[in-house]
């Protein structure tokens, strides 16, 4: 699934409009989709308190079409619209849902009452994927009040497309979940933001899969559920250990099995069929004192018939195990993870990647060592680097 920035989705639905969907059809999958949402989690809506606070721009339309669908179809025991500013601002299709609201009767507010701090649903339609910097003014009394302003609805606030003031240096609605369109957007699924989202939920509006799998400029894609799945199928009854993998763990020096130990166990977890850890003398009895089903080998020993490496838990710094890792790396016709140590052993040098896969797992610290940078270069853009590193290595 590809994930995108606010302007690479701002060009999608430019391209999806251009293509022949009118952008007022957009916002009404949107709605349908939203509105499918909470009939599957807070349902009966009927008996639901249900207040929407809408901003100006295309979220606010979100939420005003979503409200009109709630009143039409599901006649909730309340169902209060508040607009965060004049509906004289109001333009383009969010302007034509509230009128549209009006048509059917339904009121908008311009301010919460003591009556709504009774709802039990809040929907977050203020700010959208649109906004530059911290919220302020209005817009973050309203974001303050969906937060604690609504007693009964705690735990059953939820936000449309996007928590309203998402951003890394302001305050933002902290929903029980968000519903974003068409594709996860980079600050719902990358820290630190990623934390203030609640469950995302991605849903289609409109736009032809083909159009974001034929997009080269969308290179960022979210691992999902169906990637693993065929993992934890039945395996066939008549298998054995021998049909699922020998993964070798190279680690473990003196003082240290217990990483390598633990990889070995995860790599069992995981499902392999066989699992060796290669290791220092001393740390054998760790390994296998943790789970009997590991196997040991010297640290020495030729890699053999294995499989994968998963090289580095453990594995020190001693002059002789930066040699040994740097070496397999560069050698190695097996694919391999490489961690902890063997990170800082390529670390400062100009390694590149020999053909076979090569899967690198740095923390911050580790891959400013790779790259020469320090840590606040690498929060400031993990992903930038990451995919300049990879490109430059490969």
């Amino acid at each position: 699934m590809k994930i995108l920035t606010a302007e690479q989705m701002r060009e999608i639905d430019r391209k999806t409009i251009e293509a022949g969907v009118p952008s007022i059809v957009l916002m009404e999958n949107a709605a349908c989709r939203f509105v499918e949402f909470l009939d599957r989690e807070y349902d009966p809506l009927r008996d639901q308190r249900i207040v929407v606070i809408c901003g100006k721009g295309n979220n606010g339309g979100d939420g005003m079409a979503i409200a009109r669908q709630l009143h039409l179809r599901f006649r909730p025991r309340s169902l209060d619209v508040v607009l965060a500013w004049p509906p004289e601002e109001l333009r383009g299709d969010a302007e034509i849902n509230y009128r549209m609201l009006q048509a059917l009767g339904v009121r908008v507010h311009r301010e919460i009452t003591p009556a709504m701090r009774a709802a039990t649903l809040v929907i977050d339609a203020l700010l959208g994927t649109g906004l530059s910097g911290p919220a302020r003014g209005a817009a973050l009394d309203f974001i303050r009040e969906m937060n604690s302003g609504f007693p009964g609805a705690r735990g059953s606030v939820v936000s449309v497309d996007m928590p309203s003031g998402l951003c890394e240096d302001g305050e933002s609605v902290l929903p029980a979940h968000t519903v974003t369109f068409t594709a996860p957007k980079a600050e719902q699924v990358l820290p630190p933001l990623c934390d203030r989202v609640g469950r995302l939920h991605v849903v289609p509006i409109g736009t032809p899969d083909e159009m974001l799998e034929r997009d080269a400029s969308l290179w960022l894609e979210l691992i999902e559920t169906r990637h693993f799945r065929r993992l934890f199928e039945p395996r066939p009854r008549g298998s054995h250990k021998g049909d699922f993998g020998h993964v070798l763990v190279i680690g473990g020096w003196e003082g240290k099995g217990g990483a390598a130990a633990m990889a070995g166990w995860a790599a069992l977890k995981a499902g392999a069929g066989l699992v060796t850890v290669a290791c220092a003398e001393a740390e054998r009895r760790t390994v296998t004192s943790l789970a009997p089903e590991l196997m040991t080998q010297g640290l020495s020993e030729d890699p053999g018939d294995k499989d994968v490496i998963a090289l580095g838990p453990g594995l020190g710094r001693d002059p002789e195990m930066v040699s040994l890792a740097q070496r397999l790396f560069l050698q190695s016709a097996l694919p391999m993870v490489v961690d902890a140590d063997g990170l800082n052993a390529l670390a400062r040098t100009s390694f590149r990647g020999p053909g076979p896969w090569r899967v690198l797992t740095p923390h911050p610290g580790e891959m400013a060592r790779l790259a020469g940078c320090t840590s606040v270069d690498i929060q400031a853009d993990r992903v930038g680097v990451a995919r300049r590193f990879a490109m430059e290595r490969h």
